[in-house]
Parts: structure tokens; sequence; C-alpha cells
């Protein structure tokens, strides 16, 4: 160990460039004592092998950080001695034969080695570089920015945009703090305009449901937090989030083959059930909580609260507008099957809201590309006068949408998908039933760019009979 003197005049991080003299007796060595840990292997380099000097102060300094200068010219001593006591006591020359092969295997392979040598100080710099530059050492940045040109029946060529990013905040490896920030352009499809001709009831920001087309309509232009919320785990089976901004669409109603990813169908309508993902709350979040309980591999039980105007201190945290949800998802052991039931209690303006359903999936793998079959059904009771409508509702409308994609067939990287459904399907509420059609083909043009033209359809807006919008869509969809 170096004595304080000898840590204060020369500084650990800072490597010395005073030549370095050779000795013969550790003794003379000023900072080096027989109770030092490496005094034994000190005294056999230097006394046994003299492959180790010191400074012209006659100062070791063992731990002082090391330079690379140095230690090739330490490494150099060393080889140059080994070889010469190695050729010393070499009688029959096969020690010389070895060394002369090892210097020719050295010259030969010196090239790549050089090669690799570099490549390794450019990983170095580019390392550093990074740690200098990072974002954070506990926050990751993702964003994603969905943009679509667009036209359809009764509607000029239009293009929507709309961009969210991602803060999502560790601070001990399983815990998750997420926060979104959201912007566009207030942009409109064919079938919003069409909803919002009359009373918006079914289009993607439908006071009643969600039935609408593209999903990134209607996003104001200003930025505003769309999500904001603390996940943990008291337990390894258990998670739980609160946080005053919770879309329930983030912990329930999830799907593999449709949903809010941006990289499967455009539509609002097919990324959620409209009944139990409640399109009031969703849409713009809500305070509250929700739990996640991994009963087993294959079995997980949800529960989640949420209430839009839990900052209004009229409404307050269990008033209008609220839901909270119940779900079972159950995975067949050794299948590719997922099935999950849910019931839904809301109050929305009003209207007392309960509703049950069920999604499944189902993914068959091919060496060819993977079949994805989806499924979603709910059946619902509204009731009660709805303050927006300024009218007494009373109906039990169902849902139901199913569909089909395939993932890398043929081309690696593409998806495709149709998918059809109703999405409030009751004889109280105008005078025929919308359904909704939508078709894509997505390619993924890079890591970060998925480009995908889409066809909807849409019959029977907000549930009146009216000519059937066709829309067309492409949208680019750019994530890091």
């Amino acid at each position: 160990m170096l004595p304080v003197w000898a840590q204060e005049t020369y500084p650990l991080d800072e490597p010395s460039d005073e030549p370095i003299e050779q000795v013969t007796s550790v003794s003379e060595l000023a900072d080096v004592r027989p109770g030092d840990w490496a005094f034994q292997a000190l005294q056999t380099l230097i006394e046994r092998y003299g492959v180790l000097g010191g400074y012209p102060d006659r100062t070791f300094r063992g731990n002082r950080p090391m330079s690379r200068y140095e230690f090739a010219a330490a490494l150099n001593t060393v080889v140059s001695r080994v070889e010469e006591q190695l050729l010393a006591s070499d009688a029959g020359g096969t020690v010389q034969d070895d060394v002369a092969t090892i210097r020719q295997l050295s010259n030969f392979y010196g090239k790549e080695l050089e090669t690799l040598r570099s490549r390794l100080d450019t990983i170095t710099d580019r390392a550093t570089a990074l740690e200098r530059q990072q974002f954070s050492t506990t926050t990751k940045l993702n964003g994603r920015i969905d943009l679509a040109t667009t036209d359809g029946t009764d509607s000029g060529l239009t293009v929507i945009n709309r961009t969210r990013l991602d803060l999502i905040t560790s601070f001990q490896g399983s815990d998750r703090l997420v926060t979104q920030l959201e912007a566009g352009n207030e942009g409109q499809d064919a079938v919003a305009e069409a909803h919002n001709r009359r009373q918006n009831l079914l289009g993607t920001t439908g006071m009643l449901a969600d039935g609408g087309g593209i999903d990134s309509v209607g996003v104001a232009q200003g930025v505003r937090v769309r999500k904001l919320y603390y996940a943990f785990r008291p337990s390894e089976t258990v998670e739980v989030a609160v946080g005053s901004q919770l879309p329930p669409s983030d912990f329930i109603d999830r799907n593999s083959f449709a949903n809010q990813s941006g990289q499967n169908f455009s539509s609002s309508f097919f990324a959620n059930n409209p009944l139990i993902t409640q399109n009031e709350v969703d849409r713009f979040g809500g305070a509250g909580a929700a739990v996640a309980w991994n009963v087993r591999n294959n079995l997980t039980l949800r529960a989640l609260y949420a209430a839009a105007d839990a900052s209004d201190p009229a409404a307050g945290l269990f008033q209008d507008r609220y839901q909270a949800t119940l779900e079972a998802e159950y995975t067949v052991p050794n299948q590719p099957i997922t099935v999950r039931l849910q019931y839904t209690h809301a109050e929305i303006n009003g209207t007392q809201i309960d509703a049950a359903g069920i999604n499944a999936e189902w993914a068959i793998r091919r060496r060819y590309g993977i079949f994805g079959i989806f499924g979603r059904l709910g059946i619902g009771r509204y009731q009660g006068f709805n303050s927006i409508l300024a009218e007494e509702l009373e109906f039990n409308p169902k849902t139901w949408a199913l569909g089909v994609s395939i993932q890398n067939f043929l081309i690696p990287g593409s998806k495709a998908g149709v998918a059809v459904g109703q999405p409030f399907v009751t004889s109280r509420l105008g005078n025929a039933t919308q359904t909704n059609i939508e078709a894509f083909f997505g390619l993924a043009l890079s890591e970060h760019i998925n480009l995908s033209p889409a066809l909807l359809i849409v019959s029977n807006p907000n549930n009146r009979k009216s000519p059937t919008i066709w829309e067309w869509t492409v949208r680019v969809l750019y994530s890091f």
C-alpha cells in the first residue's frame, strides 16, 4: 500500500510520463513494504527476472493507474526475458523452433490483429460518446409519428398526423413511470366527417361508443399529457399502477393482432371492444389505478378503475365520468389460444352502463408465416338520462368484431389483415346498424419505418341509413 504522502504526491487518475529506471532489489523502492499484499510478486519479478523498475525518485507507485504505453513496455520486457531464458536453456533447439513459429504466426496475423485493435478503439470511442450524450441513466425515450394521407366519400384529400413521445423511467428495474406526450393537427377523415355531420355517437371520438375510422383523427395541436402513471411490483406475481392519466386500454382488452400499435388495423373500432373500453374515459385518460395478478403462468386477473373528471371538484374521483373493469385472461396450455373474459361498470354523462365481453385470439404458426384469428363480442345495458344528448337512454346494445391477420407471409416484415364488425347493435338507436370493414397491408421498410395502405368501409354511420363511406388511406409510421 502507498503511504499517505505518496498518494498525495502522485494522483491516482494521472499516469506519469517520468522514465522508469531498472532496480535490482525490491528494497530499493521507498514506497513498498514487506507487509504489502503484492510484495512477494514484486520481489520475484524484480530480483529473479528483472522485468520491473521504479521511478527516478525510487518509488513504485503501485496503486496508480498504468498508461497503455507503460503496459506495452512492461509486456515487451517480460516477453523478451522469457524468450532469453528459454533459448539459453534449450539444448535440442526445440524451444528455438517454437519461438520461430510463434514469430511467423505473429507476422501472419499482424494485419488482422491491427484491424481488431482499430475496431476496439472505435467501439471504445462510441461507447464513451454514448455515455456522454445519453438521454438519461434511468429514462428511456421512445417516439412515434403517425402520418396518414386519406380520401373518401364526400371528403377531400387530407393529411392527418399524430405525434407521441413516451418517457419510461425505472428506478428499481421492475418498476416504471410512464409519461406520454401527444400532439396532432386535428385532422379528420371521411368517416369522422360523416359522424360529425350529425350527433357524433359512434365515431372515433363518439359520445356513446368508439366505432370510428382512422384512430389518429381529432388530436389537438397543443401538446398534452395523455399518460402519466407509475407501475410497480409489490410481489413477483402482482403489478400495481396508479396515476392521474391512466388509459384503460393500456391494461385491459389487449390483443396481439388488433391493437393500438399502429402496425396493424388503422380503425379505432378494431383496437378495442367499445362497450368494455369506454371511449369517454380511454381517449382522454383518467385518474385511477390498475392491478394485474399473475395467478399462474396461463392465468392473469386484472382490475381497473379510472375517472376522467377526477380533477374537477364538482365531480371528483368517484363521480361521473368513470369506469371500473374486471378481466380474466386465460391461455390454453401448450396452445397459442388466449381468451379474455371482461366486465365493465361505468357512468358516462349521466348514463349507467354495465357490459360483459369476451376477447379471443388464436395464433397459427407456420414456417411461411403467422396466421392470427381474433374476435371480440360484447353485450351491455345503457340506462339513464344522458346529459350530453339530453335524452333518456334505455337499450341493450351488442357489439362484435372478427378478423384475420397474416404476418411475414412471403415477404419478411410484412403484415396484412381484414376485419369486419358492428360497434353498437340495437333497435333503439337510429334506423339501421353501422357496419365497419377494413383491409390493410403493412410493410416494414426499415427498423423504424412502416408503410401501410388500407381500405375502410363504413355503412350506416351513427346507426342511420345513409350512403356507405368508402375510404382509402396510406399510413406511414415512424418510431424510435
